[in-house]
């Protein structure tokens, strides 16, 4: 996995958002079990709830072209290091329970973390064969 060519296009992406109410643009960018890379940004609807995050734009995506497995994401945004919401978290974690989360400001300034160390204790797919 290459995370500076990641890095790099959650940057590019973060130039695509539509964000005319908040103005904080998100980019994302995820690897799949297959190495294919897509992205997303992030997008705003006037009466906000529609709105949609950029994780969740690359991560569905992907799955609407078959990829059911995330290797890797790449989340950069226009704060100090901007972490995935929760719900962005809990989608991760459907489609990437191993996935590797890399929080960036830049290609040379980023911290990887696991999605148990974002999203401890988790529930997922697993837990509804009970």
């Amino acid at each position: 996995m290459d995370i500076k060519s990641l890095i790099e296009k959650a940057l590019e992406a973060q130039e695509k958002a539509y964000v005319p109410y908040s103005n904080f643009r998100v980019g994302a960018s995820l690897l799949t079990e297959d190495d294919k890379i897509y992205t997303g940004c992030n997008i705003e609807i006037a009466s906000y709830s529609p709105t949609i995050c950029a994780e969740r734009t690359a991560i569905f995506k992907a799955v609407s072209e078959g990829h059911r497995k995330i290797k890797a994401i790449a989340v950069v945004g226009d704060s100090d290091y901007t972490f995935p919401c929760g719900v962005c978290r809990q989608v991760m974690r459907e489609f990437g329970k191993d996935v590797n989360i890399i929080i960036a400001n830049s290609v040379d300034d980023y911290k990887i973390y696991t999605l148990d160390e974002l999203l401890p204790n988790s529930f997922g797919p697993e837990d509804l064969d009970k």
